[in-house]
């Protein structure tokens, strides 16, 4: 534990960062998994309104910085690409 008042602060703040970006990752985890289970179950409709959820989440993440824009892009891309060989 750090004696400078200044560290103290920063590593409860860092607690409370990391908590928050931990819920959104697994939000976003989450919404990825039931758009890939969707696209495995062959629901062309489930697959395309799970792929806007995760848009969205993924997005709304990035925007947040959670996640870097390439990486947001990239997640995005691969979902997309599996609902679309449907």
């Amino acid at each position: 534990m750090p004696n400078i008042k200044s560290s103290i602060r920063s590593v409860k703040t860092d607690a409370e960062r990391r908590a928050k970006n931990a819920a959104v990752k697994s939000q976003i985890r989450t919404v990825t998994r039931k758009t890939v289970e969707a696209v495995q179950a062959g629901a062309v409709e489930d697959a395309k309104k799970a792929l806007v959820q995760a848009t969205s989440v993924i997005d709304k993440a990035a925007s947040k910085g959670v996640l870097h824009k390439n990486t947001a892009a990239r997640k995005k891309s691969n979902l997309a690409a599996k609902v679309n060989a449907l």
